[in-house]
């Protein structure tokens, strides 16, 4: 059974349309339990990945049946989880890599699958770090002509999420997690 973690960005909330629709996704696998995480009142990247990190270890999701989602700073939250503690599984929608605010501005992701959505209209997230990130670990990235929330791409979006989960549960893939 994997659970996937799905977080929300920054100025949306755990009913934002993208996080419904990955929960819908992954409510129609049978080896899937989506966790919708809440981040309102945390206006603080580091108060957030706290968090989530908290709920990690109180819930004892093993690694090898952990997948973080996330958009935007939900993004950000899934990378900086995995470089702290390796997961199955990330998809990254619009992370917010490359911006200085936050703690570490492009974290080495290490899970077992990883695949990144980003828009080229993207005025919030440039897309020049995102790429560079998935150049330097060779990760999946698929580039879309969207902006920022990426509503534009929705259905492409649950099209490769769903083939993402399906990659991830799959009983050949009992191999550990790698740390890239």
């Amino acid at each position: 059974m994997l659970t996937i973690y799905l977080s929300h960005g920054l100025e949306s909330g755990p009913g934002a349309l993208k996080i419904q629709a990955l929960k819908g996704v992954a409510e129609m696998l049978d080896d899937c339990e989506p966790v919708v995480m809440d981040y309102r009142g945390m206006m603080e990247p580091k108060q957030r990945l706290d968090h989530l990190l908290e709920v990690l270890a109180e819930r004892g999701t093993a690694p090898d049946n952990c997948v973080l989602a996330g958009s935007s700073l939900g993004g950000w939250l899934s990378a900086a989880v995995s470089a702290q503690q390796p997961v199955w599984g990330c998809f990254l929608l619009a992370p917010a890599l490359g911006l200085v605010d936050f703690p570490e501005t492009s974290p080495t992701i290490h899970a077992r699958h990883t695949h990144i959505i980003h828009g080229w209209q993207d005025d919030v997230v440039a897309p020049q770090p995102v790429i560079e990130r998935a150049r330097l670990q060779r990760l999946s990235l698929r580039m879309v002509d969207d902006d920022h929330r990426l509503h534009a791409s929705l259905d492409t979006i649950l099209l490769d999420f769903e083939r993402f989960l399906r990659q991830c549960s799959a009983p050949d893939q009992s191999r550990p997690i790698a740390t890239n």
